[in-house]
């Protein structure tokens, strides 16, 4: 049995910048380093196939850079492996994750790892969270549940999973489900299994390009005025509206008028939590703002709410097939 790695650098593969433990710290380690570092990899019984792609901060990487990465894996896949394990910043990693999560058509596991402590400070996390993403992207129960996050010997679902501490090894966390499972004692245990989406298209890196999707935070006492450029090159707008899914009345027409020309997604800043539909009637609300429009991003948090809407609009579809796609992933 064997299962693909593909590195990307980020904090989980940063050293020194001068090979000592002082300084900035840059991309400097390779897969094969960070394999090395690993106790019991080899005593797991499990093969790594690595591939080195390019090491970025994970705030470089893009639509299509990830794309590519999926590709891969589905070729290691198409040869025989077991599962995937992406290494990255973890900057990102939520909403690379669930771009995977979406496109992903395969049952073996797409698993995504990184890292919060690089490897020059004391109790680095990396080697501890590639051995569990490995160990989760061989194990049978694992296949099926699409993307996967595993830092911290926790499992979660790419589609709810949050970055939610700047700093802590313990960042990583699904506010709305918890995690799907964990690894103990070397064995991988799934809690629970969520239902899984029929694979999206994946675009070209051209349509892509061409699909941007702007994201507007909701803020006390602001009266919109960024809003007055778009679309100006935005196809699509991202609203994180306060609570389940408010704005104020002043910004109401100004978002209706957007949504006559460009999909606008309503979804919530606070974290955790759906945005609602019809509870509250006020102008601003959340049934308010769909009656002039605005389509509603259910338990979607605004970041992956832009990854889908983004990914939607490259692929060509049009209102009606977001409006469902929304209603499907939400």
């Amino acid at each position: 049995m064997h299962v693909a790695l593909f590195t990307l650098g980020g904090t989980i593969a940063m050293a020194g910048s001068d090979g000592s433990a002082t300084g900035p710290v840059v991309n400097r380690l390779t897969g094969a380093d960070l394999t090395a570092a690993v106790p019991g990899l080899t005593e797991s019984g499990v093969r790594l196939r690595v591939q080195d792609v390019r090491a970025v901060p994970s705030a470089d990487l893009t639509f299509a850079r990830i794309l590519d990465v999926v590709a891969a894996g589905s070729r290691a896949v198409a040869e025989g492996a077991a599962g995937v394990v992406v290494t990255q910043g973890t900057d990102t990693l939520e909403e690379t994750a669930y771009l995977v999560d979406l496109v992903w058509p395969h049952p073996e596991p797409f698993v995504l790892t990184g890292a919060m402590r690089n490897p020059t400070l004391a109790g680095p996390d990396g080697p501890a969270n590639l051995l569990a993403a490995v160990r989760v992207a061989a194990a049978e129960p694992a296949r099926g549940l699409g993307a996967l996050v595993v830092l911290g010997d926790e499992i979660h679902a790419a589609r709810r999973v949050r970055k939610t501490h700047s700093s802590s090894t313990s960042a990583f966390a699904s506010p709305d489900t918890g995690p799907l499972g964990r690894v103990v004692e070397e064995r991988v245990r799934i809690l629970t299994a969520p239902p899984r989406h029929t694979p999206l298209p994946t675009p070209s890196t051209a349509a892509l390009a061409e699909a941007r999707v702007a994201l507007y935070p909701a803020t006390f006492d602001d009266d919109g005025a960024l809003l007055a450029g778009l679309p100006g090159g935005h196809r699509g707008l991202v609203v994180a509206g306060f609570g389940v899914g408010h704005v104020s009345s002043a910004l109401a027409p100004t978002l209706g008028a957007l949504a006559e020309r460009i999909p606008v997604v309503l979804t919530s800043r606070t974290g955790a939590g759906p945005v609602l539909r019809h509870t509250y009637g006020a102008i601003g609300s959340e049934t308010d703002l769909q009656r002039r429009g605005l389509l509603g991003g259910g338990l979607l948090d605004p970041y992956k709410a832009r990854v889908l809407l983004r990914l939607l609009l490259a692929s060509g579809a049009d209102r009606a097939t977001i409006t469902a796609a929304f209603a499907e992933h939400g």
